[in-house]
């Protein structure tokens, strides 16, 4: 797909990290930007920047788990602008699970998928069905994650779990796009191939009522720079991916049509070989890291 001036981009999570990347990268070429966050003061300053550097944009505070609050958003967006032409669903949370699944709280995962999986689902539903009647070349870009669709990290089970169901939500909806004969194409994109600074490491600022802890934390929530300390003292090198690298790669991907929004790196594709080997030798899942920060 040619992305051109004038044509119009929606990105949820779009107040920081990857997703606020991507709106600068879009307008970059000249298109015109809705986004779409939880928090509404991130939210202001964001837009407000992008406006400072001559984008048309248009903001509007939303959570994705919430259906409603999505098909709102296609109603504002296609009243202001007419169209969509890239729909990225980028709005993702780490629910702050802790110890081993059958430890976990349902509210961890309630929240987890209500946001990593319902917000992309509720993304799908509000804008690809407009998206297709236009008949105009679209595409839409789902967030995943390498913890997710490579290799699962058992010690981050509820955010894996979430992210491994956006890859197949994504690849049944690239076979469905091609059975319709629609104008639309379909990517999964997983950032990296290293760490990234996003509000995801603090994702417990934004967390709902409805899913409240339902009981007190064992240990605190930590911050990014916490989470570096810990891992430092561990031994574990830290090494960060620019969140404007990915969104120049989703830019590529978008044009090239390409379905795997994935970096090529030494360790993302030994991570990639190893479980496809696991897979075809029918062997044990002896890749797994297990990996854990106390």
């Amino acid at each position: 797909m040619d992305l051109q001036a004038g044509q119009v981009a929606v990105v949820t999570g779009a107040a920081s990290g990857i997703g606020l990347a991507l709106t600068h990268r879009f307008a970059a070429e000249g298109l015109k930007v809705v986004m779409a966050d939880v928090e509404a003061a991130a939210l202001e300053r964001a837009a407000a920047g992008l406006r400072a550097r001559g984008a048309d944009v248009h903001a509007r505070v939303v959570d994705v788990g919430e259906r409603e609050q999505v098909m709102e958003l296609a109603e504002s967006t296609y009243s202001t602008y007419g169209a969509v032409h890239v729909l990225c669903n980028n709005a993702g949370v780490g629910s702050g699970a802790e110890g081993r699944m059958w430890e976990h709280e349902p509210n961890d995962w309630h929240w987890a998928f209500a946001v990593n999986v319902w917000g992309v689902f509720h993304g799908i539903q509000a804008f690809v069905p407009r998206m297709i009647d236009s008949g105009r070349p679209g595409h839409v870009v789902n967030t995943s994650s390498t913890d997710g669709g490579i290799a699962p990290l058992p010690t981050a089970s509820v955010y894996a779990v979430t992210k491994a169901a956006v890859v197949t939500l994504t690849e049944s909806l690239y076979a469905q796009l091609r059975d319709e004969h629609a104008r639309l194409g379909a990517s999964v994109l997983f950032p990296g191939p290293h760490m990234l600074r996003t509000g995801l490491w603090e994702s417990y600022r934004n967390r709902p009522a409805r899913y409240a802890k339902q009981r007190p934390r064992k240990a605190p929530y930590r911050s990014l720079d916490q989470w570096e300390s810990a891992m430092r003292a561990a031994g574990r090198e830290i090494r960060y991916t620019p969140v404007e690298e990915v969104a120049e790669h989703v830019v590529a991907g978008i044009r090239e049509d390409r379905f795997w929004l994935l970096p090529a790196g030494e360790h993302s594709d030994a991570r990639i070989r190893a479980r496809a080997r696991s897979m075809l030798d029918r062997a044990n899942p002896s890749y797994l890291e297990t990996f854990v920060l106390d």
